[in-house]
């Protein structure tokens, strides 16, 4: 006959089971969504990408010359990656969840014998996936406009990793107050656009005056986009420590705030 401590640690293998199952068919339905819609996710960007580089790259890059000690489009080439990894994150997240709520489907999860913060990781892993793999995407067109060193691989991967989740995380919480399309639109146009373009994404905040270097230094993106650059390139218009820094928390602070509104059921059980 079992004991009450056997019984208790196959209850908790059960439930260790039931989590992972539960992880890994939210994390197979967000890959499938991205491919099936691959045309929505893959293709915007690539040709997004592609307009950037001849525009910017080739055509004003070619009369602007050399910035931080680059050829102007290979310094622009890992903010445009970044670009593209910040948006697509955002969005796979921000759309999925809400379709969730709007096609009532995400009350079979709340129901579910999964925890909150794990419903959280599947759609932040979702998020992370499609980021990534977009960002590859806009890395193979990179290299048909230029070729870019690379200095410190892990800092790459590290930074990507960590803006991937963040913006991941970001798009969680537009979705959980969203009531309406038009709710998970306004903040990617009137917040996360203008952040991205003043984010040194483009040019290097050393070439502004005093004042607007001190107003950039407020923008978090400039810290994820000038951490990736100094990954590729060696060149950082802030200090790398500070940047992680700056990313470790906003990971941690923004997981810990969207699995208590979950945990609330703040924007789904109202």
């Amino acid at each position: 006959m079992a004991t009450t401590g056997e019984c208790a640690r196959g209850r908790e293998a059960s439930m260790a089971r039931v989590r992972r199952i539960g992880f890994e068919t939210i994390m197979r339905r967000e890959f499938n969504r991205i491919i099936r819609i691959w045309g929505q996710t893959l293709v915007p960007p690539t040709v997004t990408a592609t307009l950037y580089f001849v525009i910017f790259g080739s055509l004003i890059g070619s009369r602007i010359g050399q910035m931080g000690g680059f050829d102007y489009m290979q310094y622009i080439a890992p903010g445009l990656i970044m670009m593209a990894v910040i948006t697509n994150s955002y969005g796979n997240v921000v759309s999925s969840f809400f379709g969730a709520k709007f096609g009532k489907h995400i009350e079979e999860m709340l129901v579910a014998p999964l925890p909150n913060w794990l419903l959280v990781l599947g759609y932040v892993s979702g998020g992370v996936m499609r980021g990534l793999l977009v960002g590859l995407v806009v890395t193979g067109v990179t290299l048909f406009f230029t070729r870019i060193p690379v200095e410190h691989p892990l800092l790459i991967l590290a930074s990507v990793l960590l803006t991937a989740i963040v913006f991941s995380l970001g798009g969680l919480f537009n979705a959980i107050f969203a009531k309406s399309f038009d709710q998970i639109s306004w903040f990617p146009t009137f917040v996360l656009t203008p952040l991205t373009y003043l984010g040194g994404v483009f040019y290097s905040i050393s070439l502004l005056p005093e004042w607007a270097q001190s107003l950039s230094r407020a923008n978090p993106v400039l810290y994820m986009v000038s951490a990736f650059r100094h990954g590729f390139l060696g060149n950082s218009d802030v200090n790398i420590g500070l940047a992680f820094a700056i990313m470790t928390v906003s990971a941690i602070v923004m997981f810990a705030v969207v699995v208590t509104l979950m945990n609330r059921g703040t924007g789904i059980r109202e």
